[in-house]
């Protein structure tokens, strides 16, 4: 069983993007999209406040009426984050996402961020798991399995 620490090592080092509070919402909106990212934390003091996500970014167009420059991040951000900490499942974490309905967690450790994963990072990782399940059974079925030979 895979977990989160496992996932981010595989990531490797990526810089988070992140935004404050007081940072507009096309601030926060134009870094997503020169990261390619889904979300951006929302971080002041060093500490996680918030998260903003491309669907609280579609609600603001669609049911508030204002406009993105000036808009502070503070006002659409979602404030409750869930999070998850380094030694927690892959399978726990999409169970989490599943059941939330999100797509992107931090990832905790203390008080410290370690990092963010997404499902798509989550879902690559246990689809290689179920290849190389896969394969195996393949080369077993097939005789090919390395191991002592029939008699």
């Amino acid at each position: 069983m895979h977990t989160v620490r496992e996932l981010l090592a595989e990531k490797g080092h990526r810089t988070l993007v992140y935004v404050g509070p007081d940072d507009t919402v096309f601030e926060a909106v134009t870094r997503m999209v020169r990261a390619n990212v889904g979300a951006i934390l929302v971080m002041d003091g060093g500490r996680v406040r918030g998260i903003m996500t491309e669907r609280d970014y579609l609600r603001f167009v669609t049911e508030l009426g204002r406009t993105a420059r000036d808009t502070p991040v503070l006002d659409l951000m979602t404030r409750k984050v869930i999070y998850v900490t380094p030694d927690t499942s892959v399978q726990q974490v999409m169970a989490i996402m599943t059941e939330a309905r999100i797509r992107h967690v931090p990832v905790m450790e203390a008080d410290a961020l370690l990092g963010l994963v997404s499902i798509g990072d989550c879902v690559k990782r246990l689809s290689q798991d179920q290849e190389v399940k896969l394969r195996t059974l393949e080369a077993y079925i097939n005789d090919s399995y390395p191991g002592p030979a029939a008699p």
